[in-house]
């Protein structure tokens, strides 16, 4: 009789981080938040492999008085980040296949580079029952090939149009 039993682990953590009280002109600072980006996954031993992407975001409606979003890919999967300045708030999120990380450090680094005061911190495992091994016949991503490449200028149908990488935006101005 086969053994159906597949061996299992955890796959990596999300800690996302809700920050209150921070300093309203670092959370609106483009440069600062595009050089977090940058530079925290490389202090963590993370591998970057995209560009960072800064965008200016404005009101969107009461819940939201707009802000900047910023997002970069690592190996080891993504950080992403909120701001509100009006409201004081930034919102981050930090994915990983790693299956710890050094919260203290992180929080700590953040306090400092944004004026953070306050902070809510989730750990959250991520992928608990993640397969140890690829399944039998089927190849890795690699093996599969790249998809066909889509057009530069592609959008979503219905994707919004008032929001522009600040590079657009600054040559815009």
């Amino acid at each position: 009789m086969a053994d159906n039993t597949t061996a299992i682990e955890q796959f990596g953590v999300h800690l996302m981080i809700d920050g209150y009280d921070a300093d309203p002109v670092r959370l609106a600072d483009p440069c600062l938040l595009e050089a977090l980006l940058r530079d925290l996954p490389d202090h963590m031993g993370m591998h970057r492999i995209s560009e960072v992407v800064v965008v200016e975001v404005g009101p969107k409606n009461r819940k939201d008085p707009g802000g900047i979003s910023g997002f970069v890919m690592i190996a080891e999967s993504h950080f992403s980040l909120h701001t509100f300045p009006a409201r004081r708030f930034i919102t981050l999120d930090i994915y990983t296949c790693q299956n710890s990380l050094d919260t203290a450090a992180i929080t700590a680094q953040l306090a400092s580079a944004l004026g953070l005061t306050d902070m809510d911190v989730f750990v959250q495992p991520r992928g608990l029952r993640y397969p140890s091994e690829n399944h039998p016949g089927i190849p890795s991503a690699l093996a599969i090939g790249s998809p066909p490449s889509c057009p530069v200028n592609s959008r979503l149908k219905g994707a919004d149009t008032d929001t522009q990488p600040l590079s657009k935006l600054s040559a815009m101005r």
